[in-house]
C-alpha cells in the first residue's frame, strides 16, 4: 500500500505522513461556537474530519481525536442577552442540536469534546508562561494581549509578513494595544456589564480570548506537540496563526506537524456566510434531503476544493447514491471481511492515501457497482459495502434507502426534473461526452425512470 500523504498548509505541499509515535495519531479540530444552529459549512468540517479519522483508524492507527466546543464568546453572550436566557441554557440547547445534526450525518463522536469553560485554569497557566517570556502584557484597559512582533515566526501559516498584515489591518479603537496586530488573551471584565461571565485571575476578573482556548485544550488533551490540526479554511488566519504564536511562544518548540484546512461551501460562487444571507442550516437542508445524500454530496468533492451548493447538485448526489444502493438491491453480500488485496480495495486505498482523495475513491465504488450489476456477485457486493462503510456510506439496507422520500418529500422525480435530466443527457451526447450520457441514463433508471430513444433524436420516458 502506498504511504499516506497529506497536504500540509504550513509547508504548502503534500508530505508523507509520519506520526510522532509509531501507530498512533493525535488530531485536534476546531469545532463549533454554539450560539445558533449549525450550517452546511459546519457540516463540511464535521464530515471531512470524520472521514479523516475513519480512514486513519481503518489504516491501523490508534487515533485520539479531539474536537472542541466554544461555549464562551462575544456572540454567545450577545445572543443569550437577546434571548433573556443564561449562557448555559443557550449553549446546552445548541450543543444538543449540533449533536443531533452530527448523528444524522453519520459523524462519529470524537474521543474528546472539551468545552472551553472547563479549561480556564489551563488557559490562565498558558498566559502566565507567555507573560514570563515577554510575549504577553497587560494593557492600560486591563486586557492581557499577545505581543505579535515579539514572536519571530508570526505569519508563517498564512504566508504573510507582519508588514503585509499590518497594512491590511483595520484601525481599532482599542488604544490599549501596543500594536494593532496584537490580539487579546484575557478580556478584563467591565464595570458597565455587571452580568458579564467572568473568572478570577492575577490580572483581575475577566474571561479568555477565543484563540487561547484551543491552545490550552489541545495542550491539555494531546500534549505540547501533536500530529494533525484541522479546521475550515477561514480559520487559517487569524485563529490558527494565533494558536501557533501562543503554543510555540509558550513552549519554545513546534506545535503541530500537519495543518489541514477544508475549503469553503459556496452559493452562486459566493462564500456561504451569514453576512451575505446565503447560508443554510443543516436541519433546513435535511427537511428536503436524506442525511446520507448530504454526506455523499460533501464527500464526493475533494476536501480542499470549494464545494458549490445548490438543489441541483444535491439532486444529482441523490441520484448517484441511488445508483450505488440499487446495485446492492437483491444481492446479499457473502458476510466475509473486506479483502484489502482486491484490486478495487487497492485503488480505493491509493486514492485515500493521496491526501484523502474521496472523489477518486468514490469513483472506485461506482466501478464496483457496475461489476455487481453485471455479475450479481456476493463477493463484489461485500467489497462495495465494506469500502463505502470506511467513509460512512451504504450502511443501510438498500430497501430502506430506496423507499425513502425524494427531495422535498414528494417521492418520485417530478416531470420537470426528468425533462431537465433528459436535456442534460442530450447535451452530453451532442458533445460526445458519452460517459456522462450513460451516467444520467443509469441514474434515471435507478430512480425508476426508463428512457427509450426514438428516431430523430427524440427520447421518450416512462416510470418503471
Amino acid at each position: 500500500m502506498t504511504a499516506l500523504k497529506i497536504y500540509n498548509t504550513l509547508a504548502r505541499d503534500k508530505q508523507t505522513f509520519v506520526p510522532m509515535q509509531e501507530g498512533k495519531v493525535r488530531m485536534y479540530v476546531c469545532g463549533m461556537t454554539v450560539y445558533d444552529y449549525c450550517h452546511l459549512g459546519h457540516a463540511r468540517v464535521m464530515v471531512v474530519f470524520d472521514m479523516v479519522q475513519r480512514w486513519l483508524r481503518s489504516s491501523g492507527y490508534a487515533v485520539t481525536y479531539v474536537r472542541n466546543i466554544t461555549d464562551i464568546d462575544d456572540k454567545i453572550i450577545k445572543r443569550a442577552v437577546e434571548n433573556k436566557e443564561t449562557i448555559s441554557q443557550l449553549t446546552s440547547r445548541f450543543i444538543q442540536a449540533m449533536d443531533e445534526d452530527a448523528t444524522a450525518l453519520g459523524v462519529q463522536k470524537p474521543d474528546h469534546e472539551p468545552r472551553a469553560t472547563a479549561y480556564v485554569p489551563q488557559m490562565l497557566g498558558l498566559i502566565e508562561k507567555l507573560e514570563a517570556r515577554g510575549l504577553a502584557y497587560k494593557a492600560t484597559d486591563g486586557d492581557v494581549n499577545y505581543s505579535v512582533r515579539d514572536f519571530q515566526g508570526y505569519g508563517k501559516l498564512s504566508g504573510k509578513s507582519l508588514d503585509d498584515l499590518r497594512a491590511g489591518e483595520r484601525v481599532e479603537l482599542n488604544t490599549g494595544k501596543r500594536d494593532p496586530l496584537d490580539f487579546v488573551l484575557w478580556k478584563a471584565s467591565k464595570e458597565s456589564e455587571p452580568d458579564e461571565v467572568k473568572w478570577d485571575s492575577k490580572w483581575g476578573r475577566g474571561r479568555p480570548g477565543w484563540h487561547i482556548e484551543c491552545s490550552a485544550m489541545s495542550n491539555e488533551l494531546l500534549g505540547e506537540q501533536f500530529d494533525i490540526h484541522g479546521g475550515g479554511e477561514d480559520l487559517q488566519f487569524p485563529h490558527h496563526e494565533n494558536e501557533i504564536a501562543q503554543s510555540e511562544g509558550a513552549h519554545q518548540h513546534a506545535f503541530v506537524n500537519y495543518w489541514m484546512h477544508n475549503g469553503f461551501i459556496r452559493v452562486d460562487n459566493e462564500k456561504m456566510s451569514k453576512s451575505l444571507g446565503n447560508f443554510f442550516t443543516i436541519r433546513d437542508v435535511l427537511k428536503k434531503y436524506d442525511a446520507e445524500v448530504v454526506r455523499f454530496f460533501i464527500l464526493r468533492a475533494h476536501y480542499r476544493s470549494p464545494l458549490n451548493y445548490s438543489d441541483a447538485h444535491l439532486d444529482d448526489a441523490r441520484h448517484a447514491l441511488t445508483r450505488l444502493y440499487t446495485a446492492l438491491k437483491d444481492v446479499a453480500d457473502d458476510g466475509k471481511p473486506l479483502d484489502r488485496e482486491d484490486l478495487h480495495a487497492q485503488r480505493f486505498a491509493e486514492a485515500m492515501n493521496d491526501d484523502f482523495n474521496t472523489p477518486i475513491a468514490i469513483s472506485v465504488l461506482f466501478d464496483l457497482a457496475n461489476e455487481v450489476n453485471k455479475t450479481r456477485s456476493a463477493a463484489l457486493a461485500r467489497q462495495l459495502k465494506a469500502l463505502a462503510g470506511i467513509v460512512g456510506l451504504l450502511q443501510r439496507s438498500p430497501q430502506e434507502f430506496l423507499q425513502a422520500p425524494a427531495a422535498g418529500g414528494e417521492g418520485a422525480l417530478t416531470e420537470d426534473q426528468i425533462t431537465a435530466q433528459i436535456g442534460a443527457r442530450a447535451a452530453a451526447k451532442k458533445a460526445k461526452n458519452f460517459a456522462d450520457a450513460d451516467r444520467i441514463r443509469a441514474e434515471l433508471l435507478a430512480a425508476g425512470i426508463v428512457l427509450e430513444d426514438k428516431p430523430g433524436g427524440i427520447t421518450e420516458w416512462r416510470r418503471a
